[in-house]
């Protein structure tokens, strides 16, 4: 099954030696479908697309014990900062395996005005619904 999402453009993963911490970026371009409809005639990015630019950057980053693993939840959200058309949004995002198995991603969203949000996110073994549901 294929996933929908709101972005236009694609998450940039960037380089990084330790897996326990990551990095992506994303840069919000005024031909983004969600900016015309969303304050028209001061076009700002929407927060649930901060989101999923972290949880794509997650996803694309995720370290190898997490990589077959699927959202669980967003366990917290702030927004800090405006993300206007233009913008280059940095995410650093760091990795934690939890008691229960699952991954927790800390992920910090910036952009060249300083913060704009902070998301996190938590990763269970794709098999793990799968075998409740059951």
């Amino acid at each position: 099954m294929s996933a929908a999402s709101p972005l236009a453009g694609t998450v940039d993963v960037l380089p990084s030696e330790d897996e326990s911490r990551t990095a992506a970026r994303f840069t919000v371009r005024d031909t983004e479908t969600v900016l015309p409809g969303h304050y028209p005639g001061f076009p700002i990015f929407p927060g649930v697309c901060l989101v999923e630019c972290a949880h794509l950057g997650a996803v694309a980053t995720a370290p190898g014990g997490a990589k077959d693993h699927e959202l669980a939840a967003v366990e917290s959200t702030r927004f800090t900062g405006p993300v206007f058309p233009g913008d280059l949004v940095d995410i650093a995002m760091g990795w934690k395996r939890t008691p229960a198995g699952e991954w927790q991603c800390r992920a910090k969203l910036t952009t060249g005005r300083g913060d704009a949000a902070t998301v996190r996110l938590r990763y269970r073994p794709r098999n793990t619904r799968t075998e409740a549901a059951a």
